[in-house]
């Protein structure tokens, strides 16, 4: 019996059929690793657009305090529905996303560091 899984789509239609489910599986850790300046951030942000488009909420703890949130809001990003915490240490932000995950309200987490 196959599960079937829940995703959501990263926004490129290449990479959700190279995933081989179609997206991003919901409700799993996922990392996204690759030298600086590869598009780690863009690829996440798309992800959340995706996220919103359905219904979705998502936050972006933004641990390197480098978010551009015009940037995020050309990518489709709605920044007014985007929780956006810029912790000082990485205990806090690893306090955040346990505080998130335990309230059961975010659908997703990135934690960009």
């Amino acid at each position: 019996v196959v599960e079937d899984i829940q995703v959501v789509s990263t926004g490129s239609l290449g990479l959700d059929i190279a995933l081989g489910v179609g997206g991003l599986p919901r409700g799993r850790v996922v990392e996204i690793y690759g030298p600086e300046s590869s598009g780690k951030t863009t690829l996440t942000l798309q992800v959340i657009a995706e996220m919103q488009k359905i219904g979705g909420t998502a936050a972006f703890i933004d641990a390197e305090h480098a978010l551009d949130v015009q940037y995020a809001q050309k990518l489709g990003v709605n920044a007014s529905d985007l929780l956006i915490s810029q912790p000082d240490t990485g205990e806090q932000a690893l306090e955040i996303a346990d505080a998130l995950v335990r309230s059961g309200s975010i659908d997703m987490i990135v934690i960009d560091s």
